[in-house]
């Protein structure tokens, strides 16, 4: 009996650079799991989309589906479900985030700005139409500030409120220091343009995903999401 394909579901973006590096990610998960067919389709934006990639497996293989999502929005809720029932045997796992891995990448990608201890930070998040994923981005910002003994705004890119330019126009009228933006984006898009332009000059990290190597934690995260399904 084959083990079920995994079935990575990016976003899916216009950008080449996002598009590389959730390939990387995608690539080095399966490199992980050599025994397993690991495929990547994207629930927007980009092809294949979900019905495409799960027609491209043999009918009758199991498939678990992997969100590259990093909060369970209504991509996750509704349009995987829809997506997929058309095929037998789907299993959808979980969204990524929470997940303390994550702030782990979050202040790897942090570092190379040198924060001190009288900045102010800002969460940089996409925001969603579903608040159970903003909460889950709240999470994340919690977890943030209590790894960082400091805290922690969100600045919500889309959908939510405060939005990313007030939030960092307020974190500057009261920082001492000066504002920096951790960017809990997945990967280059149009999301993180976005938010480059919004901080208005604050210095904005880079994105989870980018040119590197993705982090060995990321690929650990996207294989326990596989495993936990499977469990």
């Amino acid at each position: 009996m084959p083990h079920p394909a995994l079935l990575a579901i990016s976003h899916g973006t216009a950008s080449p650079a996002g598009q590389a590096a959730v390939r990387g990610l995608v690539d080095a998960v399966a490199q992980r799991l050599p025994d397993v067919t690991v495929r990547l389709g994207h629930v927007d934006v980009q092809q294949p989309d979900v019905a495409a990639s799960l027609d491209s497996l043999p009918a009758d293989q199991p498939v678990v589906i992997v969100p590259l999502l990093l909060s369970a929005g209504y991509h996750v809720r509704v349009d995987l479900r829809e997506q997929s029932a058309h095929h037998p045997g789907v299993t959808i796992g979980a969204a990524l985030g929470p997940d303390p891995r994550l702030v782990d990448a979050l202040i790897a990608r942090l570092a190379p700005l040198g924060l001190q201890a009288n900045d102010r930070l800002v969460l940089a998040v996409a925001g969603s139409s579903d608040d159970r994923a903003n909460e889950d981005c709240r999470v994340i910002a919690r977890m943030l500030a209590d790894r960082l003994d400091r805290s922690v705004d969100v600045g919500f890119l889309a959908a939510a409120d405060p939005r990313l330019g007030p939030a960092v126009a307020a974190a500057k009228a009261e920082a001492s220091g000066r504002v920096v933006v951790a960017n809990y984006l997945l990967a280059p898009g149009y999301f993180h343009d976005l938010a480059v332009r919004l901080a208005d000059g604050a210095p904005v990290a880079r994105p989870l995903l980018d040119g590197d190597a993705p982090a060995a934690s990321l690929v650990d995260l996207v294989v326990d999401r596989y495993r936990d399904a499977l469990g």
